[in-house]
């Protein structure tokens, strides 16, 4: 017969830091940046690859009119279609070298997060995601396939796709953890 111990009996829940979710949530969670940044690059590039076989370059199809067209281009510059105009040697190769090596410090950065800085984990997991999706399009085509094509009445944004949409979602996350806005640690008055 086993003795009666002294020391409480301390359940899964109770184990964890005070304010944390029970040890398969705070799993799961860790699971989820690793898988999210997957689902990304999956997601970006069968819908790239159904828009260069069935919407040929610079052709529409008008999804909303007034509003959303699906219009197959190309960007071969940076972000927001900056340096597309511009024509410098090694162009594609030095922009894909630049992509690659900022990925690379902003997984680090993100391996460096604490556990419990989780909009800033899901954030950086969506920019990890979008940008290896908009590498591998420069690694392999040159430029990027952006489809995406949002306007009202004259007044066109650039077009975009399923990675740049991550990419912007995931930095509107990392600025609302920059803000405070998710975190559980008590403000100084």
């Amino acid at each position: 017969m086993p003795e009666p111990s002294d020391s409480p009996t301390v359940t899964p829940q109770q184990a964890g830091d005070a304010g944390t979710a029970p040890a398969p949530a705070r799993a799961l969670w860790r699971g989820s940046v690793l898988w999210l940044p997957l689902i990304i690059v999956v997601c970006d590039q069968v819908t790239k690859a159904m828009v260069r076989r069935w919407l040929p370059l610079h052709e529409s199809r008008t999804v909303i009119p007034g509003l959303l067209d699906l219009t197959h281009v190309q960007n071969t510059g940076v972000a927001f279609g900056l340096l597309s105009a511009v024509q410098f040697p090694f162009k594609s190769t030095i922009i894909a070298l630049v992509a690659a090596a900022a990925l690379a410090g902003i997984a680090l950065y993100a391996a460096r997060l604490s556990p419990h800085q989780r909009v800033a984990r899901f954030g950086l997991a969506l920019v990890i995601g979008g940008a290896t999706g908009n590498l591998i399009d420069r690694l392999t085509i040159g430029p990027v396939v952006d489809f995406v094509d949002f306007y009202w009445g004259s007044i066109h944004f650039w077009a975009f796709n399923v990675a740049d949409s991550a990419i912007n979602c995931g930095v509107g996350l990392l600025i609302l953890d920059m803000l405070g806005v998710g975190s559980h640690a008590p403000k100084a008055a």
